[in-house]
């Protein structure tokens, strides 16, 4: 099926969604995460091709985590929808509502955005999580992932469109592209007729590539080249925890730590530290001239790892004068993810919270909490580094526009 086509089949099912009252939507999602459940073996039969697949391919470890899906992953996929399923409908809500100098009534009222198309990469759960949400704010989503994650993305989507079905609604709410290649991504990224937003989420190229090409409106989801800053009087221990869960929890997701930085007055006594806690996941170290000294088996970081989102085991480290150095690296280099500082100054503290320019600016915690599901949405769309229409992890609150109802009785404009 073309483009063309899915595009038509989603409008329609875009109409029909805007009409659904919440309880419905709740009852669909519901089914949609019992279905996920009950076709678990079949799930991880298409995500082992997957994993095969990638494996021919040399492809990562770090990266096929990405890929992997087992069966708690699949749980809470669907734990995921649930949790969306229970969240506040914003459709139909009236944010304000006010009289005008001609005695109009006016009132500001959520709708769905309507036809929402999302280029992806790898990450599985990306196509459960973005369907709840569009599903839920009355959005038909078109899903085009990457061929990394093919067979399992359309099980998924298969699956989801089946419980519609099974429960007599249109299966066109949720649809997937099969063609994974470049030129059908392209197609989609200037298909205005059909599609009222982009969202893409992946890697620094995929999000370029739609940046530079679409004339479908689009919403940037980044990539995560994000810093931790251990401050002069930042609590150790606190810190060596901090960096250790943002760079080694899970290092292939966008919200991993990327980069170091330590305050000159800490330095000995915090780098050695540091280095031996990450030694436990074999973490490569990139150092500048002043870090290199503490930390044993480190390489000299060159200009390029500053700017660089590894999604791996490895991680650049930069001693600075003062927190003015630091916030200067960070805004010189970041993506405007998510950022942190490791203080018990509070002035250092709301310096930095001030002056940082990200999505999410953190105070003594890592920076892997950036993520929807943690925030209380249920699920996300993508983390937003951009600042028009929406920044941070999207929601709900995120998928809606905006418009004007109007009551008068009678009035005429003189």
């Amino acid at each position: 099926m073309n483009l063309m086509q899915l595009g038509q089949q989603a409008q329609m099912a875009a109409h029909k969604l805007a009409l659904l009252d919440t309880q419905r939507k709740n009852s669909l999602l519901l089914e949609m995460a019992a279905a996920l459940e009950t076709a678990t073996p079949e799930i991880l039969a298409a995500n082992a091709k997957d994993l095969a697949q990638a494996q021919d391919n040399g492809i990562s470890d770090t990266m096929q985590d990405r890929l992997r899906l087992t069966e708690a992953r699949i749980m809470d996929m669907a734990q995921g929808i649930r949790e969306v399923s229970q969240l506040p409908d914003p459709i139909g809500e009236v944010e304000k509502m006010w009289k005008n100098a001609d005695g109009l009534l006016i009132g500001r009222q959520k709708v769905p955005l309507g036809v929402i198309g999302i280029i992806y990469e790898s990450r599985p759960n990306v196509t459960t999580d973005a369907a709840s949400l569009c599903f839920k704010t009355g959005n038909a989503v078109i899903l085009r992932g990457g061929k990394e994650a093919f067979n399992s993305n359309q099980i998924l989507v298969n699956v989801m469109q089946n419980a519609l079905a099974a429960n007599d609604f249109t299966p066109d709410a949720i649809q997937f592209v099969s063609d994974t290649s470049h030129d059908v991504a392209n197609q989609m990224m200037k298909l205005t007729e059909y599609l009222d937003v982009l969202i893409p989420r992946g890697g620094a190229g995929l999000i370029r590539r739609v940046k530079e090409s679409a004339t479908v409106p689009v919403i940037e989801t980044g990539t995560g080249n994000n810093h931790i800053y251990v401050d002069k009087d930042a609590q150790l221990e606190m810190a060596k925890n901090i960096v250790d869960n943002a760079k080694t929890q899970r290092p292939s997701v966008c919200n991993a730590a990327e980069t170091l930085l330590i305050h000159q007055d800490v330095a000995a006594a915090f780098l050695p530290v540091i280095a031996a806690k990450l030694a436990e996941h074999d973490v490569q170290l990139r150092a500048d001239e002043l870090a290199l000294p503490y930390l044993a088996g480190a390489i000299p970081a060159t200009e390029e790892d500053w700017g660089t989102e590894f999604l791996d085991y490895i991680l650049a480290v930069k001693v600075v004068a003062d927190i003015d150095e630091a916030i200067a690296h960070i805004n010189r280099y970041n993506t405007k993810h998510s950022e942190a500082i490791v203080t018990d100054n509070y002035f250092a503290s709301q310096k930095f919270l001030a002056e940082v320019d990200a999505a999410a600016v953190y105070v003594n915690a890592s920076t892997r909490f950036t993520d929807g599901f943690v925030f209380g949405f249920g699920a996300e769309i993508g983390i937003s580094t951009q600042k028009l229409h929406a920044r941070g992890p999207m929601g709900l609150e995120e998928l809606t526009s905006t418009k004007y109802i109007v009551y008068g009785d009678g009035q005429i404009r003189s």
